[in-house]
């Protein structure tokens, strides 16, 4: 039942997620004016509002002016649902689940932003993380597991720590988006342990060194273009919060 809510929520949270996505680069407020078409400007009505159900009823098409709607809405929708889903599995029933299910919706986000526009705003990131660590902080006291905060906070320093010392060695290898990101993720990946803090760390890394690779060969990018890393970090920080103890404990032993 924890996994099926915990879907439910990523339903409706996935729609919002849309709007932060979409205005926040731009500088808009989430919240007014309310969501409308942006090629008529008409106003979405409720019932064309549902999570993926109205985009598959109205077929992918404005109710007013039949302007196509983009698939992202629904797929970013539908991820979030599943997300949430996984979270819940594997965290299970502990008082960290909304931390972890806020880390999610964070991270998700941000990631969506930095893929369209290569940057993390602070916008998004400063008050995600602060919230994120308040929900941790007092899931972890209400689980008996506060001893688990100290060893989360230092792994998100040592995260950050490491990335900016890159960062500043590179000139510009990591933009300070992703430092500034490092934090949150190694706090949640050590709130797990420190298994699963390593992998995630290793994890980035690689992925983002194949990723860029790829993109080279495919000539959809070259040496001096600026590739975004967040996705990277998050999807190597999920990989470690989900199966880095078992992946650790695979390679040392």
């Amino acid at each position: 039942m924890i996994v099926a809510f915990s879907a439910l929520a990523g339903l409706i949270v996935g729609s919002f997620l849309n709007v932060i996505a979409y205005r926040i680069p731009q500088g808009m407020s989430v919240v007014r004016p309310p969501s409308r078409c942006p090629a008529c400007g008409s106003g979405i009505r409720a019932r064309d509002n549902i999570p993926v159900a109205s985009w598959i009823i109205l077929r992918g098409r404005c109710r007013d002016c039949s302007s196509r709607i983009s698939p992202r809405y629904p797929l970013v929708e539908a991820g979030t649902a599943m997300l949430f889903a996984g979270t819940a599995a594997v965290i299970g029933a502990s008082w960290a689940l909304p931390a972890y299910l806020w880390f999610a919706a964070l991270t998700l986000v941000l990631s969506l932003v930095d893929l369209e526009h290569k940057r993390l705003p602070n916008r998004i990131l400063y008050p995600g993380t602060v919230v994120a660590v308040v929900l941790l902080t007092a899931g972890a006291a209400l689980d008996g597991a506060i001893d688990a905060i100290p060893r989360s906070i230092a792994g998100g320093a040592g995260y950050f720590g490491s990335l900016l010392l890159i960062a500043l060695i590179a000139r510009g290898g990591f933009g300070m988006g992703d430092v500034k990101l490092a934090f949150v993720l190694g706090v949640f990946a050590a709130h797990r342990s420190w298994e699963a803090l390593g992998v995630a760390v290793f994890g980035a890394f690689v992925l983002g060194g194949v990723v860029s690779i790829v993109l080279l060969v495919m000539g959809r990018a070259g040496r001096k273009d600026a590739v975004p890393f967040g996705p990277s970090l998050v999807l190597g920080s999920w990989i470690g919060i989900a199966a880095g103890e078992a992946i650790a404990g695979w390679y040392l032993g």
